[in-house]
């Protein structure tokens, strides 16, 4: 069921928004937390990854802020929501990664403001949480995938469990094109 807002108007959550070719045959699914530096390594290898696999593969990214390690985590998360709102995910969604030791709420709205967010309510809607229920959503339902920690990779909606390099990620890559490869032949 979609989240609503307050003027019950229909929050865009990350599930919906994909990075990369929407007819590529590979799906990536990152669950990931801005703050962890483990997430900002494997952001670089992705960011790569797209570049270098062009129509095959296309990304999305979840939230899965661990607050108890990382306590500015569920804020950033909801602000890279706020930005989707005004079609700026990716733009945020970057920007953060490239702060990721920088992420108080007078923070986030300067990013939101570079990265081309014009809403003046950005930063009462992250004091409000507006967003927070959204972030949760993506946390739960990694929960029920099994997800534990971050970073956490899904390719064609398997878990993988090898190493989030780019050697590695591109071999993983190349075996689920020639496997979709196969299954249409």
């Amino acid at each position: 069921m979609p989240i609503k807002n307050d003027k019950n108007k229909e929050i865009i959550s990350t599930k919906g928004l994909w990075a990369g070719d929407p007819e590529a045959p590979v799906s990536l699914v990152l669950y990931g937390d801005y703050e962890s530096e483990e997430c900002g390594k494997v952001h670089r290898v992705i960011n790569k990854l797209l570049e270098s696999h062009g129509t095959k593969i296309r990304f999305n990214y979840r939230h899965f802020p661990l607050t108890q390690i990382h306590q500015h985590a569920h804020k950033a998360a909801e602000a890279a929501v706020a930005a989707a709102q005004e079609g700026k995910f990716w733009e945020m969604h970057n920007q953060l990664f490239a702060h990721r030791h920088r992420l108080g709420a007078i923070s986030l709205r300067e990013y939101a403001r570079e990265v081309g967010v014009t809403s003046k309510n950005f930063l009462p809607d992250l004091v409000e949480s507006k967003y927070g229920w959204t972030v949760r959503t993506d946390l739960l339902e990694g929960l029920d995938k099994g997800v534990r920690n971050v970073p956490t990779l899904f390719i064609n909606d398997r878990e993988y469990h090898g190493r989030l390099s780019q050697p590695e990620l591109t071999k993983a890559i190349d075996e689920e094109c020639h496997s979709a490869k196969r299954k249409r032949a």
